[in-house]
């Protein structure tokens, strides 16, 4: 199940455990998807906040070296099932899941409240 998304905007949508949260409707992000070497390498570099969450693809590791915030990263695999979440502080290097096929980063503490967890299956809707 090859992934193929551009550079640019979208939307994340968090599905629940058997697949629907609140009604089969999920969770809504805004989401900025970077799937260019330059995108996915300048990631949340340098910023303060990010509007909702970064999707990084392909990747399978980040760090927070010349961050300024802490983040939450999700590991996801091709199905983009969620394998793991860690919350990162700044100056750290995760570790690589070789599960994992693309990456969220999101402010810390945002995951949990969106119900981003192991298990949980996310669907990416470019805009």
């Amino acid at each position: 199940m090859g992934r193929r998304w551009r550079d640019g905007r979208g939307e994340l949508v968090v599905h629940g455990e058997g697949g629907a949260v609140s009604g089969g409707f999920g969770v809504r992000i805004p989401l900025e998807i970077a799937t260019s070497y330059r995108a996915r390498t300048r990631g949340l570099l340098g910023r303060d906040s990010v509007d909702g969450a970064i999707l990084l693809s392909p990747a399978n590791s980040v760090h927070t070296f010349r961050m300024r915030v802490p983040i939450d990263v999700a590991y996801l695999d091709r199905n983009l099932t969620v394998i793991a979440v860690r919350t990162m502080r700044p100056g750290r290097l995760g570790m690589v899941r070789f599960r994992s096929r693309h990456v969220l980063e999101s402010e810390a503490g945002a995951m949990a409240g969106w119900g981003v967890r192991p298990g949980v299956r996310v669907e990416v809707i470019p805009g």
